[in-house]
């Protein structure tokens, strides 16, 4: 006697559509909520303007101050991306010339675990007395910035590919380019990501840090202005602009990433409706 039972189960249905959206729509729904919380808590304590505005005086400020700060945007965007390729161009070459020479391990990286831990602020106003008050010295200070998360990250990635895959490889005769380029350089790529996202994140620190030292324009040095006028809600609009330059900068990252590499876990893990279970 036949079964009625189908042979094969049918696929398990994906994410329905209104789940989709209310996954999408969770990040702006939260950060709404927050907003009008913020709002209702510093209007109902008549909180002092000076010590926490509330975000109405904040985008009032950002609407009425836009051509300065669109015109400091320019200026602190300019020495943040040239700051942050300048580390992303050497630093990857020289973190894939330290992964593969014992003698740059044991001189170079070493130096530059130890210039790491320096905090870069202490190095501002050295670059001021040496580079003057112009783009020069806020550029390097963004460079170090990410110049060190990206070369350690690099260091690590190339050089943790598993030596049972590196023998499999060599097995089958495939040369140190091939090798590199089709199992090394993809094993690495996610790893080296992490630096380069690292670096992002702190970019936009960088130039401010450097702008709050020694700046004449900028977002670092009009925010000091307003704090010194206690105009603490132009503060928060500049320290908003600032934000959104940050994650401008670390969403291309990602977007680089997706599209380098799209096989790797965490890229499918994070697509819309993946889940992270």
């Amino acid at each position: 006697m036949a079964s009625s039972e189908p042979l094969l189960a049918e696929p398990a249905a994906g994410p329905s559509r209104l789940r989709v959206v209310l996954d999408r729509a969770t990040g702006p729904l939260f950060a709404l909520a927050f907003f009008a919380a913020w709002e209702a808590v510093v209007r109902l304590f008549e909180v002092p303007l000076y010590i926490a505005p509330p975000p109405s005086a904040v985008l009032f400020q950002l609407w009425r101050n836009l051509p300065r700060i669109a015109e400091y945007t320019l200026v602190t965007g300019g020495e943040t991306l040239g700051g942050f390729l300048s580390a992303v161009i050497l630093g990857v070459p020289l973190a894939l010339a330290v992964a593969f020479s014992p003698f740059l391990r044991r001189t170079f990286y070493p130096a530059a675990v130890t210039l790491e831990m320096v905090p870069k602020i202490a190095f501002a106003p050295l670059f001021v007395t040496w580079f003057g008050f112009g783009y020069l010295p806020k550029l390097v200070i963004v460079f170090l910035v990410c110049f060190f998360p990206i070369l350690l990250n690099g260091i690590l990635a190339f050089g943790s590919l598993p030596p049972e895959l590196h023998r499999l490889c060599r097995s089958t005769g495939a040369g140190p380019w091939r090798t590199f380029r089709w199992v090394r350089l993809p094993a690495a790529a996610p790893q080296l990501f992490v630096g380069v996202k690292g670096a992002a994140v702190n970019a936009t620190v960088g130039a401010t840090i450097a702008e709050w030292i020694g700046g004449d324009a900028g977002l670092g040095y009009y925010i000091q202005i307003a704090t010194g006028d206690l105009r603490m809600d132009l503060a928060f609009a500049i320290i908003l602009v600032l934000a959104a330059l940050g994650l401008a900068l670390f969403g291309l990252v990602v977007l680089v990433e997706r599209l380098l590499i799209p096989w790797h876990v965490s890229q499918r893990r994070s697509s819309p409706g993946g889940g992270w279970g």
